[in-house]
């Protein structure tokens, strides 16, 4: 009986997906596995990219002028592999019952674990990747105007581009997303269209929601993720420039430079890599490379292991988030100030 509840118990996955699914924010920009072909190795895969040349006259006497077809594959490297192994004892496991424990320590691995994270280096992947444009505003004391006003800007820019709003996606905190649903209330003679410009919008707990982060490895009992730090390094700037925050050292603290001064730019500092909260992140859908390429995940009983008398649950998710270098025009992040 006990073998036939362990073969039971590696079936739970589908109901794992499911949670999945409801927990992640950024699961509605998983890519089409179809999209993607095997790389040169297990860590690459090559995305195909196409152009095509335009239109010309046709004339009766010479027909169709000739143009061409470029066909090329560009190649992306896996960038998240991650995975852990849970123990369980053998006695706490069967007082609470061997297919209750791991279906339910599965669905909440999903749910408060891997879905955060997922979304976290989701967003965090796209806002800091290069030639990505984001704009630091601060809403901490903004009227739903202000947003709305600049979520306007972000949609005419990107209509004037061209960039489809069929799978155009805003992703906001709940905080933002609440000024402006209470603005729509009490204003409902106001204007706030600018939200139809969206095919989607997604609230993002700003817990998950950084311009940046670390990925803990494990060691020391530090486990999951949180914001980056970042490092403060000498500024290489030969002029201040207006807007960046420079900092003085003294001793072990750094203490923002209020009013910068060029004669003094050869002892600021700079606070790099550290992450900022994303106010709202508007994404075209297919601009984003997202799938996982290996999800395993597998129960163990105590027979299975030699030296504990316990269960144990391995879990291991290997993919990628990445953009199309040739469709940034359809990203635009906007960030708060770091505190």
């Amino acid at each position: 009986m006990m073998a036939n509840s362990i073969a039971f118990v590696r079936n739970y996955t589908s109901v794992i997906d499911e949670v999945y699914q409801r927990a992640a924010a950024s699961g509605c920009l998983n890519s089409p596995r179809r999209m993607a072909r095997a790389g040169r190795n297990a860590r690459e895969i090559m995305i195909p990219k196409i152009e095509v040349t335009g239109l010309g006259d046709y004339t009766r006497n010479v027909g169709y002028k000739t143009g061409s077809i470029t066909y090329e594959f560009e190649t992306k490297t896996f960038n998240y592999d991650r995975g852990i192994r849970l123990l369980a004892d053998v006695m706490d496991v069967e007082e609470a019952g061997v297919l209750d424990c791991f279906v339910e320590a599965g669905s909440e691995l999903q749910r408060v674990q891997v879905a955060p994270e997922a979304d976290a280096f989701t967003f965090a992947e796209i806002a800091g990747h290069e030639g990505v444009e984001s704009a630091e505003v601060d809403y901490a004391d903004a009227e739903a105007e202000d947003i709305l006003a600049d979520l306007r800007g972000v949609t005419s820019e990107m209509d004037e581009l061209q960039v489809s709003t069929g799978s155009r996606i805003l992703f906001i905190t709940p905080t933002l997303k609440g000024v402006l649903d209470d603005f729509s209330q009490a204003n409902p003679a106001r204007s706030n269209r600018v939200l139809t410009r969206f095919n989607r919008i997604v609230e993002v707990p700003q817990v998950r929601f950084w311009t940046a982060i670390d990925l803990l490895s494990g060691e020391e009992d530090q486990f999951g993720y949180r914001r980056a730090e970042g490092e403060y390094v000498l500024t290489e700037d030969d002029a201040i420039v207006s807007g960046k925050t420079y900092y003085t050292k003294s001793g072990e603290t750094y203490t923002p430079v209020s009013s910068p001064a060029s004669g003094s730019l050869s002892s600021y500092y700079e606070l790099v890599g550290a992450g900022a909260p994303i106010n709202y992140m508007v994404v075209e859908r297919s601009a984003v490379i997202k799938f996982d390429k290996h999800v395993a995940s597998r129960v163990f009983s105590p027979d299975e292991l030699e030296a504990l008398d316990s269960y144990m649950m391995k879990y291991r998710k290997y993919g990628i988030v990445e953009l199309l270098d040739n469709k940034l025009d359809g990203v635009r992040v906007s960030r708060a100030p770091l505190a």
